[in-house]
């Protein structure tokens, strides 16, 4: 399937009046390395986290979303310390 493929189209026949390739083009145009075609995007994490819906205090959370960008990473981060000095169980409810 090529149409979602920019086609420059058929309409020339000397090679000499082929269309100039546009920066549009080539943006969108397939990278290889040799006959292994690059993907674009973000590459894949090297630890890859899980989605997982939560509730919390809105003070906690706003206090987290007032420090800005990365603030989900920062709440991970801070988790993450807490549990190499305490217990999950230790919590009581």
């Amino acid at each position: 399937m090529s149409a979602n493929k920019t086609s420059t189209g058929i309409d020339w026949v000397d090679p000499d009046d082929a269309p100039e390739l546009s920066d549009a083009y080539f943006d969108q145009a397939d990278e290889h390395v040799g006959d292994q075609l690059v993907k674009r995007g973000r590459p894949r994490a090297v630890v890859v986290r899980e989605r997982i819906t939560i509730r919390l205090e809105h003070d906690v959370v706003e206090q987290f979303r007032a420090s800005g960008p990365g603030w989900q990473t920062r709440m991970n981060a801070a988790l993450v310390d807490w549990l190499k000095t305490h217990e999950p169980s230790e919590i009581a409810l």
